[in-house]
This record gives structure tokens, C-alpha cells and sequence, in this order.
């Protein structure tokens, strides 16, 4: 997922109904150091904003944070080294947002997990999806569906 994608999606997770995130700061704070090329400030910010993700409980926290833990990683000049702790984010994300009822979240940790190539877990999201979706599925989400089989 590039930059953009993760900057944008924890943008709208601030501006969600849930009022702003409290991950937001930080991300932006962890952002910005990166951008200035400063790999401390920008671990001290995401752990801070890991820590505001815990204390929300919400899925989107989850999500963020895993976005910019590929972030990290690509910025330290090892694109895969963010790869685990993304993933591990992205499965409580996952599991949050399923418990939450959020189809929205199931499908955009998905993709998520789409990007990163692992189709064993996009194929259990997309199977959690249709579980939350039922009977009353659109067209554009059927067909969202049948592209993470």
C-alpha cells in the first residue's frame, strides 16, 4: 500500500462518526519525522499512537497503525521489515472489526491483506464478509467479494 492510501485512510478514520481518532496525532507526528528523516521521533509517534489505538479498542486503530507500520519500514530502507507487525495489526483489526459487525473494516483489512499477498487470509475476510454482508448484497459488493476469492 503506498503512503498516500495509509495517510488517507487514517484521515477518514479521524473524521469517522466516532469523533477524532486518537491515533491521529501521533500518525501525523510519526509522519512528519519520517518525512524529516527522523526514524527515533517517528518510532517514539507510532508507539504512541499504538498506544492510543489500544485504549480506543476500535478496529480502525488497528488498521492505521498496521498502514503505518509498512510506512516504517519502507522508510528504514527495508520495505519488508514493517511486514509482521502489519500483520499482526491487521489480524486484530480484522477480528475488531468482524466482533464490531463492520463489514466496511472486514473488507478494508481485505484488501490489506491483498496487498501484502496473503490470499489464505483475504479468502477468510472475503468468507467473514459474506457472513456480515447476508442475504441483502449488492452487485458492486458481490462483485467485490468474488475478486478476494
Amino acid at each position: 500500500m503506498s503512503g498516500a492510501v495509509g495517510a488517507s485512510r487514517a484521515a477518514g478514520a479521524a473524521l469517522s462518526g466516532h469523533g477524532a481518532a486518537p491515533w491521529a496525532g501521533p500518525l501525523a507526528t510519526m509522519g512528519a519525522a519520517l518525512h524529516a528523516g527522523n526514524v527515533v521521533a517517528a518510532t517514539r509517534a507510532w508507539h504512541d499512537a499504538y498506544g492510543a489505538a489500544l485504549g480506543s479498542r476500535r478496529w480502525e486503530g488497528f488498521a492505521d497503525l498496521a498502514d503505518a507500520a509498512l510506512r516504517m519500514g519502507r522508510a528504514s530502507g527495508s520495505p519488508n521489515a514493517g511486514v509482521p507487525r502489519a500483520r499482526d495489526l491487521y489480524l486484530c483489526a480484522l477480528f475488531r472489526a468482524r466482533d464490531a459487525g463492520s463489514l466496511d473494516g472486514v473488507l478494508r483489512v481485505a484488501d490489506a491483506f491483498e496487498a501484502l499477498g496473503d490470499r489464505d487470509v483475504t479468502r477468510h475476510a472475503a468468507k467473514m464478509a459474506e457472513r456480515l454482508a447476508g442475504r441483502d448484497v449488492s452487485p458492486e459488493l458481490r462483485q467485490r467479494l468474488a475478486a478476494l476469492h
